[in-house]
Formats: C-alpha cells, sequence, structure tokens
C-alpha cells in the first residue's frame, strides 16, 4: 500500500501539462494546508442519467465541493451552456457545490489571461471558503477526517453497507474485495467468484489487453467488450447467469495493481456473437448489507 505522503507528492502528475489548472491548484493545497481535508485532482463522476463521465478538476470530497479553473475556451456561449449542463449533472450525482475560477479576462471581444494579483485573490477568497465550509460542517455534526489507509481496507466499505462508481473504490487484491461479499478464506487468483446461494459472480477482468484476451470498457455506452486476441469463438455466458460484479484489475496512477469498482453488469445477448461478448452495465451501485 502506498502511503498518505506518497498520495499527495504525486497527485499533482495528472495536471502537469495543465499550467493553470496546476498553478491555481497548487496554491489552493498549499494555503489550505489542512491534513484532514481530502482532496482530489481530476475527480472522476459519472452521473445517473449519462452513459460518458466527468472529470471535476479538484474536488474535496468530505466536504461535498468541486473546483473548475476555467481557460479561455469556456468564455463562449456554447461552453457556458455546456458548463451550466454538465454542472447540473454533477449536482444530480453527487449533491456537491461548484465554485469556479476563470483564469482569464474578456478585453473588447478578445481573452487575455487574468493578471496574476487578481487571480491570486480569488484563490485566496475559495481557500477561505473552504475553511468556513469545514468549520459549518464540523458544527452541524459532521466528522472531517481524512483517514487515506482506511480507503483499502474491506471495513471500510462494509461498515459503509454501500458502494458506488463515483468513489472511486479501489482494493489491493482478490481477498480484500471478496471480503465485502462474505469471503472468508485465503488468498484468490481466479478471475471470477460465484456469490454463495446466488446467481451474482464477482468478475476481475483485465481492462487492456493481456496474454490471451481483450477486455474493454467503453465510458460512453457503459458496455464491456471481450475477445479473444485470436479471434476465436468462445462459448456465450449462460442465459441463467445473472449478474457481474466488477472488480477490474488496473495500475493507477502510481503504478500500483488495484481492483476498481465499476459496477454491476450482465450480458447482453442481442448484441452479443461467439465472437464478441458484450456486457452491459446495470447498476452503478450496490448494497453490501445483503451479503453480510
Amino acid at each position: 500500500m502506498i502511503s498518505k505522503e506518497t498520495y499527495v507528492t504525486r497527485n499533482f502528475q495528472k495536471i502537469s501539462k495543465k499550467r493553470w489548472e496546476l498553478y491555481v491548484i497548487t496554491r489552493v493545497i498549499h494555503l489550505l494546508d489542512d491534513p484532514d481535508v481530502e482532496y482530489v485532482c481530476q475527480q472522476y463522476i459519472n452521473p445517473p442519467q449519462n452513459k460518458g463521465y466527468y472529470l471535476a478538476d479538484l474536488a474535496f470530497p468530505s466536504l461535498k465541493l468541486y473546483l473548475e479553473i476555467d481557460e479561455g475556451q469556456h468564455g463562449s456561449q456554447k461552453h457556458q451552456f455546456s458548463d451550466i449542463k454538465r454542472d447540473a449533472e454533477i449536482l444530480e450525482a453527487t449533491d456537491w457545490e461548484c465554485k469556479r475560477i476563470a483564469v482569464f479576462v474578456n478585453q473588447s471581444g478578445s481573452k487575455s489571461d487574468k493578471k496574476l494579483a487578481d487571480l491570486n485573490r480569488e484563490i485566496d477568497a475559495f481557500v477561505q471558503f473552504i475553511r468556513n465550509r469545514k468549520e459549518n460542517l464540523i458544527s452541524l455534526g459532521n466528522k472531517i477526517s481524512w483517514k487515506y489507509e482506511e480507503k483499502f481496507l474491506p471495513a471500510t466499505y462494509i461498515k459503509k453497507q454501500t458502494i458506488h462508481v463515483n468513489e472511486n473504490v479501489a482494493l489491493l487484491n482478490h481477498r480484500d474485495v471478496l471480503r465485502l461479499f462474505g469471503y472468508s478464506k485465503g488468498h484468490h487468483q481466479r478471475a471470477v467468484w460465484r456469490i454463495d446461494k446466488s446467481h451474482e459472480m464477482v468478475w476481475f477482468p483485465k481492462l487492456y489487453s493481456n496474454s490471451d484476451w481483450v477486455n474493454s470498457f467503453d465510458e460512453e455506452s457503459g458496455y464491456i467488450c471481450q475477445y479473444r486476441k485470436d479471434l476465436k469463438p468462445h462459448s456465450l455466458p449462460s442465459k441463467d447467469e445473472g449478474s457481474r460484479i466488477v472488480f477490474a484489475h488496473q495500475k493507477n496512477i502510481f503504478g500500483q495493481t488495484v481492483y476498481k469498482f465499476y459496477g454491476v453488469f450482465r450480458t447482453d445477448f442481442s448484441k452479443s456473437d461467439p465472437t464478441y461478448h458484450y456486457f452491459e452495465r446495470i447498476e452503478k451501485t450496490i448494497s453490501l448489507s445483503k451479503y453480510r
């Protein structure tokens, strides 16, 4: 397991080539200087009525808050309309408040970079907003604490009783994933595990090309497509198989192998054939209480 220190120091790699985004976000985090407030750069958000997804520039999950850094292209009327739609869908998905900081100004119909002194005043005001929001939530009885290591413990999610794709749930091995569903044995390596007294299974696909198989997930459609590299036909799943709870094998931004929750899938027999098998995502959240 990587440490919180490693996470913090490497988190900015995802935005290293976006100069304004990097400037604003690093200033926010350094001024805030609060180890109890969790932050995520490029937070994945999947709205319920949208098969695609959004990436929030900087999110504070425990505060139900995210920040968007608007560069020059956001000044167009078309982009402003798109931003309104995006914010509405994220609000529906998460109940999070959005704040925006523009790094450009319009002058006589042309856009130019905002002066750093003006930009810094906006950033400083946003940091104060974060502090006030945290204090208000604490006064209402909420606990604001960032226990990074607990994100990788099955007990964290068993206690919570539900998981959702927006939460970026990722565990470190098969055994830890299967603990969520009542598994009590030791090491596990098989690609699937059938849940006791159920038609459901937990599936650990590698969502990249590997030695014999290709499994790919399309965010827009919500489908996983599976086929053999040699394109040889293979048997379709049984029609009474039930659903597949997917924890995909992948490497995170730190090169660490994790098993990330992608949702609940079911074979789409209308699209599938002996060569290409298609699995449609039917749920983005699951309740763990029924497996205890």
